[in-house]
């Protein structure tokens, strides 16, 4: 009995220093939480339409509807989750306004909580919605990263 719990206790500690490990590596990462695994996410779209015009966002995963939100210009719409397990969790949300209807995926995991990513890893991932794509902010006052509609 008592060996496997040494064996179980090795395994934990082992497992933890591989974590630390991994978060020392990481120098662009201004929280732990952002490279454990199940790290929250926070998703924040805002409407900043040239035109003005009030934008109808429609948001979902495989599990989840979140529903339609109509932002006048300005406002925002936010939603929170967990990466899933196999790192594969995707939000596409399509948006509409006077004369157009476009889609995009506003969280990918492999763009967006991945360290491989050019764009980096968010937790708190802020999309501003212009008429010509999406463009995801910088908490550090960066440049923003502008995307195509898909």
């Amino acid at each position: 009995m008592a060996s496997s719990t040494n064996k179980h206790f090795t395994l934990l500690f082992l497992l933890f220093l591989f974590i630390l490990k991994r978060a020392s590596s990481y120098k662009n990462h201004s929280s732990i939480d952002e490279i454990l695994l199940f790290a929250p996410k926070h998703v924040t779209i805002f409407n900043t339409l040239a035109t003005r015009a009030k934008l109808v966002v429609h948001c979902m995963n495989k599990e989840k509807d979140l529903g339609i939100k109509e932002l006048p210009i300005g406002a925002r719409f936010d939603f929170r989750f967990r990466v899933n397990l196999r790192g594969t969790t995707t939000y596409n949300c399509s948006f509409e306004w006077p004369g157009s209807k476009e889609k995009f995926d506003i969280f990918r995991a492999d763009r967006d909580d991945s360290e491989t990513s050019p764009y980096g890893v968010c937790r708190e991932c802020i999309w501003y919605i212009y008429e010509r794509g999406p463009c995801r902010g910088k908490r550090d006052g960066g440049h923003s990263i502008c995307f195509s509609w898909d």
